[in-house]
């Protein structure tokens, strides 16, 4: 399946008061290399295995693989982890037809909070809520994986 979907910095909170569900994430990598990534996630009661391919040139489409496992198998997975774990609140905001998943993240990318929204394709108009900022789509250092290896409290 390819995934086409673009990403924001957040400039302020007010997205809280508009989110309809608010889950814990923590997810590490057991391949973060960019061609392939290859993440274990718990959210909630879930656990979930997803393989990434790289991203086209605008950095909006790649193709993803996720299954859903067990946090059992979740948990034991996240051990073999390289270092680096992301911890985040992934908060749901429905603006419009689509909804936004912005993710608050904590621990060494405490401070940096990211907002993306899924495309049926790269052109697709969709409304830009006031909180939020500038795009990063396709800029790596805003990719999970990157902030596993180079935390945001890192950044100069």
């Amino acid at each position: 399946m390819i995934e086409t979907e673009r990403k924001f910095l957040v400039l302020n909170d007010s997205y809280k008061q508009q989110a309809y569900t608010q889950k814990r994430i923590a997810q590490g990598y057991l391949s973060s290399v960019p061609d392939r990534t290859v993440r274990v996630r718990t959210k909630g009661d879930q656990g979930f295995l997803t393989i990434k391919g790289k991203s086209n040139e605008s950095g909006t489409s790649r193709m993803e693989w996720e299954k859903e496992i067990s946090v059992a198998d979740a948990e034991q997975l996240l051990a073999l982890c390289e270092k680096g774990a992301i911890d985040k609140i992934r908060h749901e905001v429905k603006v419009g037809s689509h909804v936004y998943e912005v993710d608050e993240f904590f621990g060494d990318n405490a401070g940096l909070t990211v907002a993306e929204i899924e495309l049926a394709d790269e052109n697709e108009d969709f409304i830009k809520p006031e909180w939020l900022g500038e795009e990063v789509t396709g800029t790596e250092r805003y990719y999970n994986a990157y902030l596993s290896r180079n935390p945001y409290n890192t950044w100069q």
